[in-house]
Protein backbone atom coordinates (compact mmCIF):
# COMPACT_ATOMS: atom_id res chain seq x y z
CA UNK A 1 0.00 0.00 0.00
CA UNK A 2 1.22 3.25 -0.91
CA UNK A 3 1.29 6.78 0.91
CA UNK A 4 -1.75 8.48 0.17
CA UNK A 5 -2.65 12.53 1.27
CA UNK A 6 -5.86 13.40 1.10
CA UNK A 7 -6.51 16.96 1.50
CA UNK A 8 -9.97 17.52 3.13
CA UNK A 9 -11.24 20.29 5.73
CA UNK A 10 -14.60 20.99 6.19
CA UNK A 11 -14.05 24.86 5.33
CA UNK A 12 -13.52 23.15 1.46
CA UNK A 13 -17.66 23.48 1.49
CA UNK A 14 -17.31 26.46 1.87
CA UNK A 15 -17.11 26.98 -1.97
CA UNK A 16 -21.11 27.00 -1.99
CA UNK A 17 -23.22 29.19 -4.58
CA UNK A 18 -26.26 28.34 -2.57
CA UNK A 19 -29.05 26.20 -2.15
CA UNK A 20 -30.15 26.34 -5.70
CA UNK A 21 -27.01 26.01 -7.56
CA UNK A 22 -26.31 22.61 -8.73
CA UNK A 23 -23.09 22.59 -7.39
CA UNK A 24 -23.66 22.02 -4.11
CA UNK A 25 -20.72 21.22 -1.65
CA UNK A 26 -22.97 18.51 -0.12
CA UNK A 27 -21.91 16.13 -2.35
CA UNK A 28 -18.37 16.24 -1.35
CA UNK A 29 -19.29 16.04 2.43
CA UNK A 30 -20.99 12.89 1.72
CA UNK A 31 -17.85 12.27 -0.06
CA UNK A 32 -15.86 12.28 2.63
CA UNK A 33 -18.07 10.69 5.17
CA UNK A 34 -19.27 7.68 3.40
CA UNK A 35 -15.44 7.19 2.66
CA UNK A 36 -14.83 7.78 6.27
CA UNK A 37 -17.90 4.86 7.44
CA UNK A 38 -16.04 2.33 4.31
CA UNK A 39 -12.79 3.00 6.68
CA UNK A 40 -10.83 4.06 3.81
CA UNK A 41 -8.90 6.63 6.14
CA UNK A 42 -8.33 4.13 8.92
CA UNK A 43 -5.38 2.57 6.88
CA UNK A 44 -2.11 3.60 8.12
CA UNK A 45 -0.55 4.64 4.97
CA UNK A 46 -3.43 7.12 4.59
CA UNK A 47 -2.75 10.85 5.99
CA UNK A 48 -5.52 13.36 5.86
CA UNK A 49 -4.22 17.54 5.75
CA UNK A 50 -6.11 20.36 6.02
CA UNK A 51 -5.22 23.18 3.41
CA UNK A 52 -4.74 26.67 3.30
CA UNK A 53 -6.41 29.33 0.88
CA UNK A 54 -3.08 30.09 -1.21
CA UNK A 55 -2.06 33.23 -1.76
CA UNK A 56 -2.09 35.89 -4.62
CA UNK A 57 1.57 35.28 -5.82
CA UNK A 58 0.44 31.31 -6.24
CA UNK A 59 -2.67 32.04 -8.13
CA UNK A 60 -0.80 34.71 -10.46
CA UNK A 61 0.81 31.73 -11.71
CA UNK A 62 -2.28 31.41 -14.35
CA UNK A 63 -4.63 34.30 -13.17
CA UNK A 64 -4.62 38.18 -13.96
CA UNK A 65 -4.09 40.57 -11.04
CA UNK A 66 -7.39 42.50 -12.68
CA UNK A 67 -9.14 38.92 -12.09
CA UNK A 68 -8.12 38.31 -8.59
CA UNK A 69 -9.33 41.65 -7.93
CA UNK A 70 -12.62 41.75 -9.06
CA UNK A 71 -13.03 38.47 -7.20
CA UNK A 72 -12.08 39.61 -4.07
CA UNK A 73 -14.61 42.76 -4.53
CA UNK A 74 -17.57 40.38 -3.87
CA UNK A 75 -19.55 42.24 -6.89
CA UNK A 76 -21.25 41.13 -10.07
CA UNK A 77 -19.07 42.06 -13.35
CA UNK A 78 -20.02 40.04 -16.00
CA UNK A 79 -16.59 41.15 -18.04
CA UNK A 80 -14.97 39.04 -15.53
CA UNK A 81 -17.85 35.98 -16.06
CA UNK A 82 -18.87 37.16 -12.41
CA UNK A 83 -22.75 37.34 -10.55
CA UNK A 84 -23.79 35.06 -13.88
CA UNK A 85 -26.27 31.76 -13.43
CA UNK A 86 -23.44 29.98 -13.61
CA UNK A 87 -20.83 31.48 -11.06
CA UNK A 88 -23.12 34.18 -8.96
CA UNK A 89 -20.94 35.94 -6.33
CA UNK A 90 -21.47 35.00 -2.65
CA UNK A 91 -19.57 36.30 0.36
CA UNK A 92 -15.79 35.69 0.94
CA UNK A 93 -15.81 33.77 -2.53
CA UNK A 94 -12.20 34.96 -3.05
CA UNK A 95 -11.03 32.85 0.15
CA UNK A 96 -13.25 29.65 -0.85
CA UNK A 97 -12.21 29.90 -4.02
CA UNK A 98 -8.14 30.30 -2.84
CA UNK A 99 -8.46 27.30 -0.40
CA UNK A 100 -9.75 25.19 -3.19
CA UNK A 101 -6.67 25.99 -4.89
CA UNK A 102 -4.74 25.98 -1.78
CA UNK A 103 -5.94 21.73 -1.61
CA UNK A 104 -4.89 21.08 -4.70
CA UNK A 105 -1.37 22.80 -4.57
CA UNK A 106 -1.38 21.05 -1.03
CA UNK A 107 -1.42 17.65 -2.74
CA UNK A 108 0.62 18.24 -5.78
CA UNK A 109 3.41 19.48 -3.28
CA UNK A 110 2.87 16.36 -1.30
CA UNK A 111 3.92 14.27 -4.24
CA UNK A 112 6.84 16.43 -5.61
CA UNK A 113 8.15 16.67 -2.24
CA UNK A 114 8.05 12.36 -1.58
CA UNK A 115 5.70 12.69 1.14
CA UNK A 116 3.08 10.62 -0.29
CA UNK A 117 2.71 8.97 -3.84
CA UNK A 118 -0.80 9.55 -4.68
CA UNK A 119 -3.21 13.00 -3.01
CA UNK A 120 -6.30 13.44 -3.27
CA UNK A 121 -8.39 16.93 -3.36
CA UNK A 122 -12.01 15.48 -4.28
CA UNK A 123 -13.01 19.28 -3.73
CA UNK A 124 -11.22 20.63 -6.45
CA UNK A 125 -11.24 20.12 -10.20
CA UNK A 126 -12.47 23.46 -10.96
CA UNK A 127 -11.46 23.45 -14.39
CA UNK A 128 -13.20 25.87 -16.94
CA UNK A 129 -12.09 29.10 -14.98
CA UNK A 130 -9.95 30.91 -17.26
CA UNK A 131 -6.49 33.33 -16.55
CA UNK A 132 -9.21 36.53 -16.27
CA UNK A 133 -12.93 34.90 -16.01
CA UNK A 134 -14.96 33.01 -14.11
CA UNK A 135 -17.35 30.06 -16.08
CA UNK A 136 -18.60 27.19 -15.65
CA UNK A 137 -19.52 26.67 -12.10
CA UNK A 138 -15.53 27.41 -11.87
CA UNK A 139 -13.67 30.81 -10.14
CA UNK A 140 -9.96 29.99 -10.03
CA UNK A 141 -8.79 26.83 -12.01
CA UNK A 142 -7.14 24.61 -9.38
CA UNK A 143 -5.83 21.57 -11.25
CA UNK A 144 -4.07 24.79 -13.95
CA UNK A 145 -2.22 26.68 -11.13
CA UNK A 146 -0.89 23.54 -9.68
CA UNK A 147 0.27 22.19 -12.54
CA UNK A 148 1.88 25.46 -13.05
CA UNK A 149 3.59 25.33 -9.44
CA UNK A 150 4.89 21.75 -10.46
CA UNK A 151 6.45 23.92 -13.25
CA UNK A 152 8.09 26.29 -11.53
CA UNK A 153 9.58 23.46 -9.40
CA UNK A 154 11.80 21.96 -12.42
CA UNK A 155 9.31 18.97 -13.82
CA UNK A 156 9.63 18.95 -17.14
CA UNK A 157 6.82 16.69 -18.12
CA UNK A 158 3.13 17.13 -16.54
CA UNK A 159 0.14 15.03 -18.05
CA UNK A 160 -3.31 16.26 -16.96
CA UNK A 161 -6.26 13.62 -17.97
CA UNK A 162 -9.79 15.15 -17.71
CA UNK A 163 -12.41 12.24 -17.32
CA UNK A 164 -15.11 14.98 -16.52
CA UNK A 165 -18.52 15.34 -18.83
CA UNK A 166 -17.69 18.94 -20.18
CA UNK A 167 -14.29 19.67 -21.98
CA UNK A 168 -11.97 21.17 -19.52
CA UNK A 169 -11.14 23.86 -21.21
CA UNK A 170 -9.79 26.39 -18.93
CA UNK A 171 -6.64 23.89 -17.98
CA UNK A 172 -6.11 23.32 -21.71
CA UNK A 173 -6.01 27.06 -22.41
CA UNK A 174 -3.42 27.64 -19.80
CA UNK A 175 -1.32 24.95 -21.47
CA UNK A 176 -1.95 25.11 -25.19
CA UNK A 177 1.13 26.03 -26.56
CA UNK A 178 3.75 24.74 -24.03
CA UNK A 179 4.90 21.35 -24.93
CA UNK A 180 5.94 20.59 -21.24
CA UNK A 181 1.72 19.69 -20.63
CA UNK A 182 -0.19 17.22 -22.24
CA UNK A 183 -3.93 17.66 -21.84
CA UNK A 184 -5.99 15.19 -22.60
CA UNK A 185 -9.97 15.70 -22.34
CA UNK A 186 -12.46 12.75 -22.82
CA UNK A 187 -16.08 14.96 -22.94
CA UNK A 188 -19.27 14.46 -24.59
CA UNK A 189 -18.99 16.90 -27.99
CA UNK A 190 -18.75 20.21 -27.59
CA UNK A 191 -21.46 20.36 -30.64
CA UNK A 192 -24.28 19.26 -27.78
CA UNK A 193 -22.81 20.53 -24.41
CA UNK A 194 -21.18 23.62 -22.82
CA UNK A 195 -18.71 24.98 -22.77
CA UNK A 196 -19.25 24.37 -26.71
CA UNK A 197 -15.30 23.58 -27.83
CA UNK A 198 -12.92 20.72 -27.35
CA UNK A 199 -12.70 19.38 -30.52
CA UNK A 200 -9.68 16.88 -32.16
CA UNK A 201 -8.78 19.66 -34.43
CA UNK A 202 -7.90 21.67 -31.31
CA UNK A 203 -4.69 19.91 -30.85
CA UNK A 204 -2.20 22.58 -29.26
CA UNK A 205 -0.64 25.85 -30.29
CA UNK A 206 2.49 25.97 -32.83
CA UNK A 207 5.24 24.64 -30.12
CA UNK A 208 3.02 22.59 -28.56
CA UNK A 209 1.03 20.76 -31.42
CA UNK A 210 -0.58 17.25 -30.63
CA UNK A 211 -0.21 18.48 -27.36
CA UNK A 212 -3.91 19.42 -26.21
CA UNK A 213 -5.77 16.12 -27.16
CA UNK A 214 -10.07 16.13 -27.59
CA UNK A 215 -12.08 13.07 -27.45
CA UNK A 216 -15.34 14.17 -28.04
CA UNK A 217 -17.99 11.86 -27.91
CA UNK A 218 -21.60 11.51 -28.73
CA UNK A 219 -24.58 12.07 -26.82
CA UNK A 220 -25.54 8.62 -25.68
CA UNK A 221 -22.34 7.11 -25.10
CA UNK A 222 -22.19 4.24 -22.46
CA UNK A 223 -19.20 2.70 -20.02
CA UNK A 224 -18.39 0.55 -22.85
CA UNK A 225 -17.95 3.09 -25.68
CA UNK A 226 -16.57 5.79 -23.07
CA UNK A 227 -14.21 2.89 -21.67
CA UNK A 228 -13.05 2.30 -25.78
CA UNK A 229 -12.23 5.10 -26.30
CA UNK A 230 -10.30 6.13 -23.29
CA UNK A 231 -8.33 3.58 -24.02
CA UNK A 232 -7.27 3.81 -27.84
CA UNK A 233 -6.23 7.10 -26.50
CA UNK A 234 -5.14 7.85 -23.28
CA UNK A 235 -2.72 4.96 -22.92
CA UNK A 236 -0.57 5.59 -25.93
CA UNK A 237 -0.18 9.46 -25.50
CA UNK A 238 0.74 9.18 -22.00
CA UNK A 239 3.61 6.47 -22.78
CA UNK A 240 4.79 8.42 -26.00
CA UNK A 241 4.83 11.80 -23.66
CA UNK A 242 6.25 9.66 -20.76
CA UNK A 243 5.30 12.21 -17.77
CA UNK A 244 6.90 13.16 -14.56
CA UNK A 245 3.65 13.01 -12.67
CA UNK A 246 -0.02 12.59 -13.78
CA UNK A 247 -2.61 15.02 -12.62
CA UNK A 248 -6.21 13.61 -13.38
CA UNK A 249 -9.86 15.41 -13.23
CA UNK A 250 -12.28 12.82 -11.84
CA UNK A 251 -15.84 14.76 -13.05
CA UNK A 252 -18.59 12.15 -12.71
CA UNK A 253 -21.23 14.56 -14.16
CA UNK A 254 -20.99 11.33 -17.16
CA UNK A 255 -23.25 9.60 -15.23
CA UNK A 256 -26.37 8.58 -16.77
CA UNK A 257 -28.28 10.19 -14.09
CA UNK A 258 -26.71 13.41 -14.08
CA UNK A 259 -29.26 16.43 -14.98
CA UNK A 260 -26.93 18.56 -16.95
CA UNK A 261 -25.40 16.27 -19.80
CA UNK A 262 -26.01 13.22 -21.94
CA UNK A 263 -23.46 10.48 -21.42
CA UNK A 264 -24.64 7.32 -19.66
CA UNK A 265 -22.33 6.08 -17.92
CA UNK A 266 -22.55 4.05 -14.72
CA UNK A 267 -20.78 4.48 -11.29
CA UNK A 268 -19.01 1.21 -12.60
CA UNK A 269 -17.81 2.38 -15.78
CA UNK A 270 -15.82 5.58 -13.75
CA UNK A 271 -14.44 3.35 -11.37
CA UNK A 272 -12.65 1.36 -14.18
CA UNK A 273 -11.69 4.67 -15.51
CA UNK A 274 -10.04 5.95 -11.57
CA UNK A 275 -8.52 1.78 -11.81
CA UNK A 276 -7.34 2.64 -15.44
CA UNK A 277 -5.31 5.82 -14.72
CA UNK A 278 -4.17 4.69 -11.22
CA UNK A 279 -2.32 1.56 -13.25
CA UNK A 280 -0.88 4.09 -15.47
CA UNK A 281 0.49 6.35 -12.68
CA UNK A 282 2.36 3.36 -11.61
CA UNK A 283 3.48 2.06 -15.31
CA UNK A 284 4.76 5.51 -16.06
CA UNK A 285 5.53 8.41 -13.13
CA UNK A 286 6.42 5.71 -10.48
CA UNK A 287 3.07 5.84 -9.26
CA UNK A 288 3.19 9.79 -9.13
CA UNK A 289 -0.70 11.16 -9.22
CA UNK A 290 -2.45 13.76 -8.02
CA UNK A 291 -6.24 13.65 -8.44
CA UNK A 292 -9.06 15.92 -7.79
CA UNK A 293 -12.69 15.87 -8.27
CA UNK A 294 -14.92 18.02 -10.84
CA UNK A 295 -18.36 17.99 -11.97
CA UNK A 296 -21.26 15.76 -10.31
CA UNK A 297 -25.07 16.66 -9.96
CA UNK A 298 -26.26 13.65 -8.81
CA UNK A 299 -25.51 14.62 -4.80
CA UNK A 300 -26.62 11.32 -3.50
CA UNK A 301 -26.73 8.92 -5.84
CA UNK A 302 -23.61 9.30 -7.63
CA UNK A 303 -20.84 11.65 -6.62
CA UNK A 304 -19.89 9.88 -2.93
CA UNK A 305 -19.92 6.71 -4.49
CA UNK A 306 -17.76 6.87 -7.63
CA UNK A 307 -15.42 9.43 -5.40
CA UNK A 308 -15.14 7.11 -2.53
CA UNK A 309 -14.22 4.28 -5.02
CA UNK A 310 -11.15 6.88 -6.46
CA UNK A 311 -10.29 7.22 -2.31
CA UNK A 312 -10.08 3.43 -1.97
CA UNK A 313 -8.25 3.02 -5.19
CA UNK A 314 -5.47 5.54 -4.29
CA UNK A 315 -5.08 4.24 -0.66
CA UNK A 316 -4.24 0.90 -2.40
CA UNK A 317 -7.33 -0.85 -0.94
CA UNK A 318 -10.57 -0.69 -3.62
CA UNK A 319 -14.02 -1.20 -2.59
CA UNK A 320 -15.91 -4.60 -3.85
CA UNK A 321 -18.67 -2.87 -5.73
CA UNK A 322 -21.02 -5.34 -4.02
CA UNK A 323 -20.33 -3.65 -0.40
CA UNK A 324 -23.29 -2.16 0.87
CA UNK A 325 -23.26 1.34 2.00
CA UNK A 326 -23.64 1.97 5.43
CA UNK A 327 -27.10 2.21 7.26
CA UNK A 328 -25.83 5.35 9.16
CA UNK A 329 -24.35 6.93 5.94
CA UNK A 330 -27.87 6.37 4.08
CA UNK A 331 -29.61 7.84 6.94
CA UNK A 332 -27.29 10.81 6.60
CA UNK A 333 -27.45 11.33 2.73
CA UNK A 334 -31.48 11.01 2.97
CA UNK A 335 -31.43 13.89 5.79
CA UNK A 336 -28.97 16.14 4.14
CA UNK A 337 -30.32 16.29 0.05
CA UNK A 338 -34.00 14.78 0.40
CA UNK A 339 -33.86 12.47 -1.64
CA UNK A 340 -32.98 8.40 -1.63
CA UNK A 341 -29.77 7.24 -0.68
CA UNK A 342 -27.95 4.69 -2.56
CA UNK A 343 -27.66 1.04 -1.06
CA UNK A 344 -24.74 -0.55 -2.63
CA UNK A 345 -21.39 0.39 -3.95
CA UNK A 346 -22.41 -0.67 -7.87
CA UNK A 347 -24.95 -0.07 -10.69
CA UNK A 348 -24.61 -3.21 -11.31
CA UNK A 349 -22.60 -1.91 -14.57
CA UNK A 350 -19.13 -4.65 -15.58
CA UNK A 351 -16.60 -1.90 -16.76
CA UNK A 352 -16.20 -4.39 -20.14
CA UNK A 353 -15.21 -2.51 -23.16
CA UNK A 354 -14.34 -3.97 -26.83
CA UNK A 355 -10.36 -2.75 -27.41
CA UNK A 356 -10.14 -0.67 -30.57
CA UNK A 357 -7.07 -2.77 -31.50
CA UNK A 358 -9.49 -5.42 -32.80
CA UNK A 359 -10.62 -2.80 -35.18
CA UNK A 360 -13.31 0.01 -35.82
CA UNK A 361 -16.47 0.66 -37.33
CA UNK A 362 -16.77 3.46 -39.78
CA UNK A 363 -20.54 3.88 -39.10
CA UNK A 364 -19.97 4.02 -35.49
CA UNK A 365 -20.12 7.73 -34.00
CA UNK A 366 -18.03 6.69 -31.14
CA UNK A 367 -15.49 5.06 -33.47
CA UNK A 368 -15.54 8.37 -35.72
CA UNK A 369 -14.43 10.06 -32.59
CA UNK A 370 -11.69 8.07 -31.66
CA UNK A 371 -10.33 8.23 -35.18
CA UNK A 372 -10.62 11.91 -35.47
CA UNK A 373 -8.76 12.38 -31.86
CA UNK A 374 -5.79 9.15 -33.02
CA UNK A 375 -5.78 11.70 -36.76
CA UNK A 376 -5.29 14.99 -35.08
CA UNK A 377 -2.99 14.50 -32.11
CA UNK A 378 -0.77 10.97 -32.68
CA UNK A 379 1.22 12.36 -35.37
CA UNK A 380 3.16 14.71 -33.65
CA UNK A 381 3.50 11.89 -30.91
CA UNK A 382 5.60 9.45 -33.38
CA UNK A 383 2.18 7.37 -33.05
CA UNK A 384 0.56 5.93 -36.20
CA UNK A 385 -3.52 7.28 -36.26
CA UNK A 386 -4.33 3.50 -35.75
CA UNK A 387 -2.57 3.75 -32.52
CA UNK A 388 -0.67 1.30 -31.80
CA UNK A 389 2.38 1.13 -34.24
Amino acid sequence: MHPLTVVWSDQLAAYDFGPHHPLNPVRVVLTIELARALGVFDAPNVTMIEPEPCDDSMLELVHTKEFLAAVKAGVGDEHFGLGTPDVPVFGAMHEASARVVGATVAAARAVYEGRALHAVNVAGGLHHAMPAAASGFCVYNDPAVAIAWLLEQGVQRVAYVDTDVHHGDGVEAAFYDDPRVLTISVHQSGRTLFPWTGFPHESGGPSADGHAVNVALPPGTKDAGWLRAFHAVVPPLLRSFAPEILVSQHGCDSHRLDPLAELELTVDGQRAAHEALHDLAHELTGGRWVAVGGGGYVLAQVVPRTWTHLLAIAAGAPIDPATPTPASWQAVARERTGGPAPESMTDGGSGDYRSFASGHDPGDPVDRAIVATMNATFPPHGLFAGGYG
